[in-house]
């Protein structure tokens, strides 16, 4: 397996805010990346958390009302 640090620049210039984003795409964890950067940013954790609360609500209303229970 190769050391990730090593990898080719493809430029002169060092594009250091995208090195883990690079890393991650070569490493095929992208989306785990992306998961990590949301859930460390407060803002985007509550928009995760409001997210799942409104799919539950949802969720609770077409079981009401379509009247599956």
């Amino acid at each position: 397996m190769s050391d990730p640090d090593n990898t080719p620049t493809g430029g002169k210039q060092d594009w250091e805010g995208f090195r883990e984003v690079d890393r991650a795409i070569a490493e095929n964890q992208l989306f785990k990346y992306s998961i990590q950067k949301a859930w460390a940013d407060p803002w985007e954790r509550k928009a995760l958390y409001l997210t799942a609360f409104v799919i539950a609500c949802f969720v609770i209303y077409v079981i009401i009302y379509d009247g599956l229970i």
